[in-house]
């Protein structure tokens, strides 16, 4: 049986701002009504981050819209969720980001096998000239790829 993932969210931003060094796959403590709203798409990684706290992993910023045919008990959107990871795991990443002084970003928000899952990832923060470096190499590689594109289209035809 094939791996199949359906994206619900995406932090495109992060992968903008930061290098990726390691990511993970976390289950994510959810409500009922959030949960219907995240598989509406109704859900933002944009300003989230992670830490451990009291020795759970937990997810802060992450907003999720309230459920429209939800009930008055619609849970806070901003409320901080809990992560689902091994301990050893809790323990390896924060010592990664005391010690390296690395960032914990959610990447995604997914469906596996029906449940929501989180790609958690350990991130190192870039340089305003990390950032000029990644839009000159990617705009050079769009001016090479519309190129070939034009005289790939004026070649004559044998």
């Amino acid at each position: 049986m094939a791996d199949e993932r359906k994206v619900l969210a995406q932090n495109r931003k992060a992968r903008h701002d930061y290098f990726i060094e390691e990511s993970f796959e976390a289950g994510i403590e959810l409500k009922g009504a959030e949960v219907k709203s995240i598989r509406g798409g109704r859900c933002n990684l944009k300003d989230s981050y992670c830490q451990v706290s009291g020795g759970e992993m937990l997810v802060y910023g992450m907003h999720i819209s309230p459920y429209e045919n939800g009930s008055v008990f619609n849970p806070d959107p901003m409320r901080v969720k809990r992560l689902l990871l091994h301990k050893s795991e809790i323990r390896r990443l924060d010592q990664q980001v005391t010690l390296k002084g690395l960032t914990l970003i959610p990447l995604e928000l997914y469906l596996k096998q029906g449940r929501v899952k989180l790609l958690l990832a350990l991130c190192r923060g870039k340089h305003n000239y990390d950032k000029r470096d990644d839009i000159a190499k990617r705009d050079a590689d769009r001016e090479i790829a519309r190129t070939l594109r034009k005289t790939a289209k004026h070649s004559p035809d044998d």
